[in-house]
């Protein structure tokens, strides 16, 4: 099956990694077609197994080739299909960020989802599937906004992971 692995923190938060060498690592471990997307952690690989296990033996990986405390969010290229299709807004991508904001446990999400006093002129979100969040704020206010404060903390470290909507379409194509 196809997967799609979303590394946290790679290349954006002080983890660096050559992405020959996370490949080089990844087919090591017994996965087939292993392409990386970008530079920031984007993972294809084919595998056995289902979405929980994958998970649980790349951070295993991570963490034994590379030295780090690695979390990755794991779907199928199919719900990844479906999270980027249901994106519920048309953005103007000169004036806003379309994000994702995918969780590993579901409750990550739904929190950042409930969060208050968002300011509808600079951000908004709304839930999908497979334990995503929406999440659109003005070009420029990501890091000061509300969930982009929020989504940075410590709490949502080993559980959530963000994407433009970009990206995601490229690791689609």
């Amino acid at each position: 099956m196809r997967f799609v692995v979303l590394l946290r923190g790679v290349n954006v938060g002080g983890v660096r990694l050559v992405m020959s060498d996370l490949r080089s690592a990844l087919t090591a471990a017994g996965y087939a077609d292993v392409t990386t997307v970008l530079a920031s952690g984007n993972v294809l690989l084919t595998a056995d197994g289902d979405e929980a296990s994958v998970r649980s033996d790349v951070e295993a990986v991570l963490r034994r080739e590379f030295g780090y405390d690695a979390w990755v969010v794991v779907l199928t290229a199919d719900r990844l299909a479906e999270v980027v299709a249901a994106y519920p807004w048309q953005t103007d991508e000169e004036v806003r960020h379309p994000y994702v904001i995918f969780s590993s446990d579901g409750r990550s999400t739904a929190e950042l989802g409930a969060l208050d006093g968002l300011d509808p002129a600079v951000e908004r979100t709304a839930p999908g599937p497979h334990h995503v969040l929406f999440w659109e704020v003005v070009r420029g206010d990501t890091l000061g906004s509300v969930v982009g404060k929020a989504s940075a903390k410590a709490a949502y470290k080993s559980t959530t992971t963000t994407r433009n909507l970009r990206t995601l379409r490229r690791l689609l194509a």
